[in-house]
């Protein structure tokens, strides 16, 4: 039997077609917290919520009018729905050109309202910065983004489901760790190996394969039990080198055929990592194969994830 899991922000990445899939390692009841140190969308923790998997969730990023907005869908997600209404409503006076004003008044004033409208405007939901942290993404030319209305039930819907027994906080992922407690599960989906990096930083703060084994190795240590989505391949590119092996087993999950490969006349399938702390993952489950079908999900056809 299928739920119907809300999901109010549009994330490039978001893992909301693959949570019966990572979720499946998790046993209902079994763990307190669920954490999210990269929530983004938080599709994981709106799924787990939407089939009772934990009593507590804790959504956490670095990116602060993210977690703004978060704290506005928890406690009363009205006025966020009634802002991005007015926004919306106001693009269709002047296509295009008000989105890059309302883009400019974000980078200055950095209103949950306006960060919602722009990832709901902006090419492939892909949130983007340039180096001086100011959000840059184009707008989507071929629509117009989620209704208002349509985007007031997935506001109230997401807040129905977490209110009462979910936080939000602003923090760096490492120190996170580092206060884990027990009965806490963590899922991890920061920027991929590969995307982030370099002269162009794309998000406001990217994860180096060097961190993240720093912060695995605290999880570990603290017993922490983790699933972490990190690396994977599309055709014949990889992104990102496998993480070592002592630290978690490592499943890989068919998502489906990448659409830009399809547009490019390829035929490629878009292959992504799951690591599963050795506490979770049945044993010998090392470099298997997954498919959505397995999970009774349907396949997809990806956007480029990475």
């Amino acid at each position: 039997m299928r739920y119907f899991v809300p999901h109010p922000i549009p994330y490039q990445g978001s893992k909301r077609r693959l949570a019966q899939a990572v979720l499946s390692y998790v046993q209902a009841g079994r763990f307190r917290r669920l954490v999210e140190p990269f929530a983004g969308s938080a599709a994981i923790t709106l799924a787990a919520a939407r089939h009772q998997k934990c009593e507590r969730y804790l959504i956490a990023d670095k990116l602060s009018p993210l977690i703004a907005l978060w704290r506005d869908i928890l406690q009363n997600p009205s006025p966020i729905a009634d802002e991005y209404e007015e926004l919306w409503y106001r693009e269709r006076t002047r296509p295009i050109a008000e989105f890059y004003e309302i883009r400019t008044e974000f980078n200055r004033d950095q209103r949950p309202a306006k960060l919602l409208y722009l990832l709901a405007r902006c090419v492939k939901n892909a949130v983007r910065f340039n180096p001086s942290g100011e959000f840059n993404q184009s707008p989507d030319k071929r629509r117009t983004g989620t209704r208002p209305d349509a985007m007031r039930k997935e506001l109230n819907s997401a807040h129905r489901l977490l209110h009462g027994k979910t936080d939000a906080i602003c923090i760096d992922f490492l120190h996170l760790f580092q206060t884990s407690e027990v009965g806490d599960f963590f899922y991890l989906d920061p920027p991929y190996q590969g995307t982030s990096g370099g002269r162009d930083p794309r998000y406001i703060g990217g994860v180096t394969r060097e961190l993240m084994i720093e912060g695995l190795m605290i999880l570990n240590e603290r017993g922490t039990p983790f699933i972490l989505s990190y690396d994977g391949s599309c055709g014949d590119r990889t992104y990102g080198d496998r993480l070592p092996a002592n630290l978690a087993r490592r499943v890989l999950l068919d998502v489906g055929r990448s659409s830009q490969a399809t547009l490019n006349g390829k035929d490629h399938v878009t292959i992504e990592s799951l690591y599963i702390s050795h506490d979770l993952a049945p044993a010998g489950v090392d470099e298997t194969v997954l498919t959505l079908q397995q999970f009774d999900l349907p396949p997809v056809v990806t956007e480029s994830l990475f």
